[in-house]
């Protein structure tokens, strides 16, 4: 049995890390150039943005339906105990990688002549992608593929967890979202079906961080009803800075 679950682990580990972490890797490289153009299913514009907004709509299913509380408690009934957030990257990962493989190039509407502006969207993407990095590292408890609990690591219980404030969580509630919507406008040639992409995912961003908010309020209570007072959800306000706290208990 002890065997047969170091295995397990080590699968649903290496899925994880593999499914997870490359489809975000695939994904970086579909912002910054645009569609990748593997498949050709020989659409009319009409049905190839439809068949990419299905597409968008799948990946808002999986990604923001498995987070859902009666949905985890369902899925808890197959799994083992602690492989829930590995799991869920692993799905995301598949339908992020099938949304990348598939997505159906459109016409072109805009793109950035060489030069000062065409750099301008690549300096965005690339500000946008540091912006992650120091947010991540000002997190306490960040596990983007969800491994840790399977690599021995002890487990947190969320209402141990004191509503910390670093780094960008100090200027914005949600720096990740906001940076998401960075490196979703930074592509410098504006097809129809990045058209399309881009206002899909913002609004998709934008709705996540007002469940999000429901959540933390519950997790967190007054401490983070404060910190929403205090702190806007997307735009910066950088005279806060020096002004906020770094824990509420």
């Amino acid at each position: 049995m002890k065997l047969g679950r170091m295995v397990l682990n080590s699968l649903t580990v290496g899925g994880a890390c593999l499914l997870g972490g490359g489809s975000l890797i695939i994904f970086a490289h579909f912002l910054y150039f645009g569609s990748l153009n593997l498949v050709n299913f020989g659409l009319g514009q009409g049905l190839a943005l439809l068949f990419d907004a299905g597409l968008s709509l799948l990946f808002f299913l999986q990604h923001s339906g498995m987070v859902r509380k009666k949905f985890r408690h369902w899925l808890a009934g197959f799994i083992p105990e602690g492989h829930f957030a590995a799991v869920y990257a692993i799905a995301s990962g598949v339908a992020l990688f099938s949304l990348v493989f598939l997505w159906q190039e459109g016409e072109l509407l805009f793109t950035a002549p060489p030069g000062i502006l065409r750099w301008f969207f690549h300096a965005v993407f690339c500000l946008a992608v540091a912006g992650f990095l120091w947010s991540g590292m000002s997190l306490r408890y960040f596990d983007p593929f969800g491994i840790g609990p399977l690599l021995g690591r002890k487990k947190v219980n969320p209402e141990q967890i004191s509503l910390t404030i670093m780094g960008p969580y100090r200027l914005v509630r949600h720096p990740l979202y906001l940076l998401s919507i960075m490196m979703i406008w930074s592509c410098p040639d504006l097809t129809s079906d990045r058209l399309l992409f881009n206002l899909f995912w913002t609004g998709w961003i934008i709705v996540g961080a007002f469940w999000e908010e429901r959540d933390l309020i519950d997790q967190f209570g007054d401490a983070y009803r404060e910190y929403r007072k205090r702190v806007p959800m997307l735009i910066p306000g950088i005279n806060r800075w020096k002004r906020w706290p770094q824990a509420f208990h």
